[in-house]
């Protein structure tokens, strides 16, 4: 059983385009539901209302 190297590269571009759109969301889910970006937001929200 033989596997091409052209069969190996796409298989393994195709993960790990897998891989990284699963930890992009990962991290976007838990930037909005962290304490800090809630601070952040409030804190923005204070200073345009000052301007």
């Amino acid at each position: 059983m033989e596997i091409s190297f052209g069969l190996i590269i796409i298989l393994s571009l195709v993960f790990y385009f897998i891989l990284y759109v699963v930890i992009e969301t990962a991290v976007r889910r838990g930037i909005d539901s962290s304490k800090t970006n809630g601070l952040i937001e409030e804190l923005y929200k204070k200073v345009r209302e000052e301007e």
